[in-house]
């Protein structure tokens, strides 16, 4: 069965991570990806390493699977020529450039759109097309901070702190997937093409969730609470006597179970304890008695209560035994394919299940520009004697 995006050619003009994300969501799914990179040097993050592994960093192989890399000038007129080509025979165009930048170029959304008024034209920019900021570039860690994350990160006496890994342009990229998919479904009912601008700034508010609203209803700012929670406890990492575990108790049952599998019942009858609100009051009393208790056995036999009891807890794993963990396995989240220099490569799939659709048949992060002249020729109708003049001139 053909997956639901198998009708569908995505340009994507973008680097780095957001846009590369964005784009690759929408591969898995069954578009054709054609990803535009710079002559000699290609995406950004091709040079991001160590570690690389068959002239390859991980970086770049992390978010690139399933598209073709084809190489274009985009400060040649011709090679301006051919972007234009390819977005008047493409469904959607991604792009992260600063504000302005394709507009300069001729590229940007109204000359596209009157080339191809069924394009949908995603934008992914640190701030946005407009506000005070637009002109200003968009990092990652740049983003956390500004955006709060930072403030309600780390341990609340140690120093704000970022997430591990790129959250802000992950989490823009799947809402521009997101978009997309939304723009490309009006079309199919009659609409004509759309203009999508994603914000890494916005797109993080807004997974602030409810640690955003409760600063939006109350007027009190979010403290930093380690990796424990502000509203539910107990609700975080404790210390056994061997590693560290998590325990989650999300209601007054749980936390009635909790207790008696710890063998400690009378927190449980205690007043102080027993509702969660009073449990967030005297966290400062309870905290350090659960910590006591849970350091006298290693965490196995913790996780092995826990489970009888039906309280939600797990190991702390690092990333070693996250890949190795049973569930893992059967849920096929690593994946493998066959890459030209590196030979088999695992990957992390894709958490998007359509029927039994695991990613069998994904194509490998593509070489820089190994398909530029089988692209070239197929939608653009270059002949080899046009490609080889092209890359002559630099235009490719």
């Amino acid at each position: 069965m053909a997956l639901p995006l198998a009708h569908i050619r995505v340009l994507d003009l973008s680097r780095v991570l957001a846009g590369p994300y964005c784009a690759m969501v929408l591969g898995d799914l069954g578009a054709e990806v054609i990803k535009v990179e710079r002559p000699g040097s290609g995406d950004d993050t091709r040079h991001w390493g160590p570690p690389f592994v068959g002239g390859e960093s991980a970086y770049y192989l992390c978010c690139n699977r399933n598209k073709k890399s084809v190489t274009i000038n985009l400060k040649s007129d011709r090679g301006r020529d051919y972007i234009r080509g390819l977005a008047a025979h493409s469904d959607v165009l991604i792009e992260n450039f600063l504000p302005g930048t394709l507009e300069e170029a001729g590229l940007g959304y109204e000359p596209l759109h009157a080339i191809n008024p069924r394009l949908v034209f995603c934008s992914i920019t640190g701030f946005g097309q407009d506000g005070p900021y637009r002109d200003v570039p968009g990092y990652d860690v740049l983003i956390q901070a500004m955006a709060g994350v930072m403030s309600i990160t780390g341990d609340p006496d140690g120093a704000p702190m970022k997430v591990g890994v790129a959250i802000s342009d992950i989490t823009s990229g799947l809402f521009a997937a997101s978009a997309i998919m939304a723009a490309l479904l009006a079309r199919e009912r009659g609409g004509a093409g759309e203009r999508i601008d994603i914000s890494l700034f916005d797109s993080t508010l807004a997974w602030l969730a409810n640690v955003g609203s409760a600063y939006l209803v109350t007027g009190q700012v979010p403290q930093r609470y380690g990796n424990a929670h502000a509203t539910i406890v107990p609700y975080q990492a404790f210390a056994t006597r061997e590693g560290h575990i998590i325990v989650a108790v999300g209601n007054d049952g749980q936390w009635q179970r909790f207790c008696a599998a710890v063998g400690r019942p009378d927190l449980a009858a205690d007043d102080r304890f027993r509702t969660n609100p009073l449990r967030v009051r005297h966290r400062a009393v309870l905290i350090p008695l659960l910590e006591e208790v849970l350091a006298a056995r290693p965490a196995s036999a913790w996780l092995s209560r826990l489970a009888e009891a039906e309280v939600p807890s797990g190991p702390v794993n690092t990333l070693d035994r996250a890949f190795a963990d049973p569930q893992v396995q059967a849920r096929r989240m690593v994946m493998e394919v066959s890459h030209p220099t590196i030979g088999p490569l695992r990957m992390v799939g894709s958490p998007i299940r359509l029927g039994m659709n695991d990613g069998a048949g994904a194509s490998p992060p593509p070489m820089l520009g190994q398909h530029t002249a089988e692209v070239l020729h197929r939608v653009l109708g270059l002949s080899a004697a046009d490609i080889d003049a092209a890359r002559a001139a630099g235009a490719i």
